[in-house]
């Protein structure tokens, strides 16, 4: 959507016109911000997807080590080891805990493992196999921790994902549909006071031009009026008529400018 052909339907005034020319640089603003945004976004975005992939790379040869050790605490200690271990486990001594990290306004999910109370299996294997079970512990603590962090990295991901997106919807509707209404609406007022101002100028020059023939014609009125009040007064006092008493007047006239010329 170009959005060229687009304006807001206001009525063309200056005020009006500040209005929108103050909207338009707060749109401004606020696209270079959220311009902003998505690029930091992006860049935290591109650095997860780097740690996945090396987390789930290093996952794979973790969680194989842990079952090869599960295979050889079962092999040497026997099929019974998972009884001994679940009697000697009452409450879990990893436990995951989440927080929030704020990364350019988003905040992030994160979870991280941590250690609480201690392990009661001091006597488990020690008829048999004990340092085999302590390996296999320590190999699946081990996946314990891979795990964490990958789900942390994936949540974190996926959130980034659709935040990144959210953001790109607003800087696009920005760019491609608010910017542009509002600077074709900014044209059509100023096109619209153009338009009023010329329309005042000619009206203007029109009343002029109708008080200058006014003014005109009201001197050769009164021009007019004295004339045949002189005439009249001319008329009287010689015995002619007004007729006469005007050409009596206008051969004066023209004598007189031929005195002065």
């Amino acid at each position: 959507m170009s959005g060229q052909s687009q304006r807001l339907n206001v009525v063309p005034t200056v005020t009006m016109l500040g209005i929108m020319k103050a909207r338009l640089v707060g749109a401004t603003r606020g696209h270079a911000l959220l311009k902003k945004k998505s690029d930091a976004l992006t860049v935290q975005f591109r650095q997860i997807l780097k740690k996945i992939v090396s987390t789930k790379e290093s996952m794979g040869e973790i969680m194989k080590n842990s079952s090869f050790s599960l295979t050889e605490a079962k092999y040497v200690a026997g099929e019974n080891i998972k009884h001994i271990v679940l009697e000697n486990v009452q409450n879990a001594s990893l436990k995951v805990r989440s927080r929030q990290e704020n990364v350019a306004g988003v905040k992030l999910p994160k979870f991280e493992y941590f250690t609480e109370g201690e392990t009661k299996n001091d006597l488990t294997g020690l008829a048999r196999g004990g340092q085999q079970v302590q390996q296999c512990r320590a190999a699946f603590v081990k996946a314990i921790e891979v795990l964490v962090e990958l789900a942390s990295l994936q949540t974190s991901f996926l959130t980034l994902d659709e935040a990144i997106k959210t953001t790109n919807r607003r800087v696009n509707a920005l760019e491609n549909v608010v910017k542009p209404r509002l600077e074709n609406t900014i044209n059509y007022i100023k096109g619209e006071l153009d338009e009023l101002e010329r329309e005042d100028f000619f009206r203007l020059k029109k009343i002029q031009a109708y008080k200058k023939r006014e003014i005109e014609r009201q001197l050769a009125a009164a021009k007019e009026f004295a004339e045949d009040k002189i005439a009249e007064k001319v008329s009287l006092q010689k015995g002619v008529s007004i007729n006469s008493a005007h050409n009596m007047l206008s051969a004066a006239m023209e004598k007189d400018e031929d005195i002065i010329f």
